[in-house]
């Protein structure tokens, strides 16, 4: 193992040691907080818990960017290097040719009309692929490329690889019947599943109302704010999280496992039988509207594993 190896490990070790020490202290914080909470003042106690939601959210994203900060430095891009050298080549072969058929029209002396518009657009068409392989190299490093490598990683060590969701609102919903379907051919859809979501919200709203948040002002919704959180789960592509992971869990008696790139693999519902887990990947940075949530699959060996 090399020196720059070693120390590359060695900062991977003193950042787990001092994402361990923030936890620490914050759950220390958070036992402060909730000391504060005098028995029977449900506005305090509301407070209290947005205010460690808050607290658990910001310390998360700090840790993912740290996290994503070193895995950026460890990344090997030999076949992305490879990769781009090729495109290189061949937008390169591809104008020696442009060139090259230019000479000739000039050589015999007349330039048509219609040549020179075949010459604007191939022109036009290099200057595409040429932007195109500089995002391409800025990618490589990129956050969403660093997580779904980390997260192809977990995944393979368990024989299994992402089974890709639209990214339409309806992620978590799909991912669900997906997984469904593959442990016991389930014909539940995300329609289904939404409207089983949104009955349970209703029907529980004290149980979750101190824990859903305006996200335009971050106050906690009124009776009529939540019947249509409520309405907009069941009816609209509304994005499912952490809430509606839980209710889904509830409802469908299923264990609901969590993989992301940084961070410990968490499973909701553990109460229920382990024979019937569903297992789900969490993205934040995979698409730039938000968070996003796949399925997965067994895993089959890709060509370019080869």
């Amino acid at each position: 193992m090399t020196d720059d190896t070693d120390q590359v490990l060695s900062e991977e070790q003193k950042l787990i040691i001092a994402h361990k020490k923030e936890r620490k202290e914050l759950q220390a914080k958070i036992q402060v907080l909730k000391k504060t909470i005098c028995k029977g003042d449900k506005k305090k106690k509301r407070d209290i818990t947005e205010e460690i939601l808050k607290l658990e959210s910001d310390l998360d994203r700090k840790q993912d960017e740290e996290i994503a900060c070193l895995k950026l430095s460890k990344m090997s891009t030999e076949k992305s290097e490879v990769e781009i050298d090729n495109l290189l080549a061949r937008e390169n072969s591809d104008y020696v040719h442009m060139k090259n058929s230019r000479e000739e029209c000039k050589s015999s002396g007349r330039v048509s009309k219609a040549q020179k518009r075949r010459e604007k657009k191939e022109i036009a068409e290099k200057e595409r692929n040429q932007r195109i392989i500089e995002q391409e190299v800025i990618n490589i490093h990129g956050k969403r490329n660093v997580e779904i490598e980390a997260i192809r990683n977990i995944l393979v060590k368990r024989n299994l690889m992402i089974h890709e969701i639209p990214s339409d609102g309806h992620c978590l919903y799909n991912a669900i019947a997906h997984q469904l379907n593959g442990i016991e051919n389930s014909t539940l859809n995300c329609n289904d599943l939404r409207e089983k979501t949104a009955t349970h919200l209703r029907a529980n709203a004290d149980n979750f109302l101190p824990f859903i948040t305006n996200p335009d002002s971050d106050e906690l919704l009124s009776i009529e704010q939540y019947e249509k959180y409520c309405d907009d789960v069941a009816q609209t592509n509304a994005w499912g999280g952490a809430i509606e992971l839980q209710v889904l869990s509830h409802v469908l008696k299923c264990p609901i496992e969590v993989i992301q790139a940084s961070g410990v693999t968490y499973i909701v519902g553990n109460e229920h039988a382990p024979t019937r887990k569903l297992i789900l990947t969490y993205h934040r940075h995979m698409y730039q509207l938000g968070a996003h949530y796949n399925s997965v699959t067994k895993y089959v060996k890709q060509p370019e594993d080869s």
